[in-house]
């Protein structure tokens, strides 16, 4: 298992928020089937997901839990010569209230609009718990890797309290980074994620996640972080680092 893919197999799952989850279908007994779904990490860095209690891939995953994610990077223009991730999974539903709480909480910033659905058109949420994963980076750089996920170290109210602050009070420093990542602002971005390793920003329907420096383990750090890139002519190189 090679190390120096850790990080850049686990940047794909966090830059990308919508991958293909194939189940072992119940209705074609042996065959896969394949559907495009949204996601978030939750606070393990575990693919999290919401989908109907009457999709076809919900009732795959209740007879058979065992999934996979594909996720590559979006847009590109030959996609064999860039990064695909392949998080081999076992599905599971949340169902203890307070953790469908913090599961809705984090989900909802990401994509608001998807508000209410398991309540009004019976959606649940269900998480991703990788068992291997399967990352190319390009044209002969293939590798098994057994830990990608990386817990975010900051709790729901933490991460909440942090983000609240940037959106209420620092719109200017978030234009700040859009410009630097040459990503238009004609639509105003709102601070959604925070983990050790960056920042989630929203525009309309699209997710941005854009790296630190170096890895934040403290919201200090985080703070320190966000006001040296508010401040920057460009956007700094990152820290290599195993893992």
């Amino acid at each position: 298992m090679s190390t120096k893919a850790l990080r850049p197999a686990r940047e794909l799952l966090l830059k990308e928020y919508r991958g293909v989850l194939s189940t072992l279908s119940k209705s074609m007994p042996g065959y896969p089937f394949g559907s495009v779904v949204p996601y978030c990490l939750d606070v393990h860095g575990q693919p999290l997901i919401l989908i109907s209690r009457i999709a076809q891939h919900t009732h795959n995953l209740r007879q058979d839990n065992k999934c996979s994610l594909l996720v590559g990077e979006r847009d590109a223009e030959d996609v064999q010569a860039v990064g695909r991730l392949t998080v081999l999974a076992q599905a599971r539903p949340l169902s203890e209230p307070t953790e469908i709480a913090a599961a809705a909480e984090r989900y909802y910033r990401y994509f608001p609009e998807a508000a209410g659905y398991h309540q009004a058109h019976d959606f649940d949420f269900w998480v991703l718990e990788p068992v291997r994963h399967r990352y190319i980076g390009g044209f002969g750089a293939i590798h098994w890797l057994d830990q990608v996920t990386l817990a975010n170290p900051f709790d729901g109210s933490t991460e909440a309290r942090m983000i609240e602050h940037m959106n209420s009070d620092h719109g200017a420093a978030i234009s700040h980074y859009l410009d630097l990542n040459d990503l238009p602002a004609t639509v105003p971005a709102q601070l959604v994620g925070l983990d050790s390793e960056g920042m989630h920003l929203r525009q309309g329907q699209s997710i941005h996640w854009l790296p630190f420096p170096s890895v934040c383990n403290t919201p200090t750090q985080v703070r320190e972080a966000l006001v040296l890139l508010a401040r920057a002519d460009q956007w700094p190189a990152v820290e290599q680092v195993a893992g």
